[in-house]
């Protein structure tokens, strides 16, 4: 089958015998490579599991494989993508750099081209949080700097203690671990975070957040918690690997009310919700929120690996040498991650984000009118998740029972269980019909949409389309 995007031409199908013998070669190379990848590669491997594809060249949304496919790329790079593959800006930036004999790796020194991109982080950042800030380079990844945001709070405080929150994802190193759902440590304490499709207390809304916010407030204020009082608190505006949650912008200001009340440094992960994708340039923007640690990565280096924490002065007290990295003066990552900013800040990409990420979710909320397996659609701005259930299941009402014994006010729509097997199906299809979906949630039942900011209108429909086409072949090969 034929694959097209608006950007780009049809793949023709292989009618003669040349072309014929082109696409064999090509498929030849494709399998070839993938053989020797599953042969070579660990076991640790993820995205490359579920999406066996080649890719070998990109331009904005689509991507096209050796094998001659062309794909819309909903996955940009976890995020990281802001403005699509290979965006002219973005690679006028690392032309300049690399053309002009500039040292490419300078550890922490001072160069006009760190200057130029903390000038433009600097000048992006939450008002009440520019005029004081410090921002430390770390290593190439948001983990390193999670890992420095935990240490630095640590150090201002004195203490050790972290609030994280269930269903958090920070990263893949030790500390980063310790603070994602799933993990297990004693310096760690899980506080609910709120949500209405599979909301821990069994209501949603306002109300189940405001529970959520006083369950917080009962564990720092009472004395025999067991929780004694923390180094930090550390959150997603909106939990992405989660399963796209955004938080009530109500429970968010909450969270920076107790904190700051506490004394009780707030760091905000916005690795990748940074840099427009939810609307607005920073996810905390939208609740008013200034946090004291912003945690900083994915797009802001324009597709190439850089992190930062951008943080309150007064924190600002750790000894030289306290946290580094070799890599932390990745000049070509600076100067793309400045054209980024500057590109995204004078576009207006963000006010964009959230105008057709709110047209994307009608229509897929639309759609759900028409699919039981569709349980909630939610999301902010260009970060879009659709939680697939089993529309014959039992309602998933948890150990607890809570969703048949709601806490107080009108219960949320009680949910039914989770559909990995079908939410792998619906990826695998969407594949097939050449569109780039991942899936994430507590059970890997959330297919997530993280188009490039740069999407077009005529992209946007050609995803939900296919996403369509994929649900409704899906749906028919089950029921045959």
């Amino acid at each position: 089958m034929a694959v097209t995007d608006s950007a780009s031409v049809t793949v023709p199908a292989p009618y003669d015998g040349e072309a014929r013998e082109s696409v064999a070669r090509d498929s030849a190379v494709h399998e070839g490579i993938l053989r020797r990848q599953s042969a070579r590669e660990s076991a640790a491997r993820t995205y490359a599991r579920a999406l066996p594809i080649v890719p070998v060249r990109a331009r904005g949304l689509t991507i096209e494989g050796a094998d001659g496919r062309r794909y819309l790329d909903c996955l940009s790079g976890a995020g990281t993508l802001a403005l699509g593959h290979n965006h002219p800006v973005v690679l006028e930036a690392i032309r300049k750099v690399i053309d002009s004999g500039a040292p490419l790796h300078v550890l922490d020194l001072a160069t006009p081209v760190k200057d130029a991109f903390t000038t433009e982080l600097f000048r992006t950042l939450p008002a009440g949080l520019a005029d004081r800030a410090r921002v430390q380079f770390c290593g190439p990844a948001g983990t390193d700097a999670v890992e420095a945001a935990l240490k630095l709070v640590r150090t201002a405080s004195g203490r050790s203690g972290i609030l994280a929150f269930t269903g958090a994802y920070h990263g893949m190193t030790a500390g980063a671990l310790e603070a994602s759902g799933g993990a297990q440590d004693v310096r760690v304490t899980r506080l609910p975070y709120p949500q209405d499709y599979r909301c821990p207390f069994g209501i949603g809304g306002p109300r189940g957040a405001e529970i959520a916010a006083r369950w917080t407030r009962s564990l720092l204020d009472d004395t025999k918690s067991g929780v004694p009082r923390p180094a930090g608190m550390i959150l997603e505006p909106v939990q992405g690997e989660g399963g796209v949650i955004p938080a009530p912008d109500a429970w968010l200001r909450r969270m920076r009310s107790l904190t700051e009340d506490r004394s009780i440094p707030l760091i905000a992960d916005e690795v990748q919700t940074g840099v427009g994708r939810t609307g607005a340039f920073w996810a905390v923007e939208h609740s008013g929120v200034v946090p004291d640690v912003m945690v900083m990565s994915k797009a802001i280096g324009g597709s190439l690996p850089l992190a930062v924490i951008v943080y309150r002065d007064d924190l600002d007290v750790w000894p030289p040498g306290a946290h580094a990295g070799t890599f932390r003066g990745n000049q070509l990552a600076m100067a793309a991650g400045a054209a980024t900013l500057s590109y995204v800040r004078e576009n207006r990409l963000a006010e964009r984000a959230g105008e057709l990420g709110t047209r994307m979710l009608g229509q897929l909320q639309h759609l759900a009118e028409d699919f039981s397996c569709i349980g909630d659609v939610r999301g902010r701005g260009l970060m879009i998740g659709v939680e697939l259930v089993d529309p014959e299941g039992a309602p998933d009402t948890g150990p607890s029972g809570l969703a048949d014994a709601p806490l107080l006010g009108a219960p949320a729509a009680t949910p039914l269980p989770a559909a990995p097997d079908l939410a792998a199906a619906v990826r695998d299809a969407c594949l097939d019909r050449g569109l780039i979906v991942e899936l994430g949630g507590r059970h890997s039942s959330v297919v997530r949409l993280l188009p490039p900011l740069t999407i077009t209108d005529e992209q946007a429909a050609a995803v939900v389309d296919r996403f369509a086409d994929a649900l409704v072949a899906v749906a028919r090969a089950r029921h045959a």
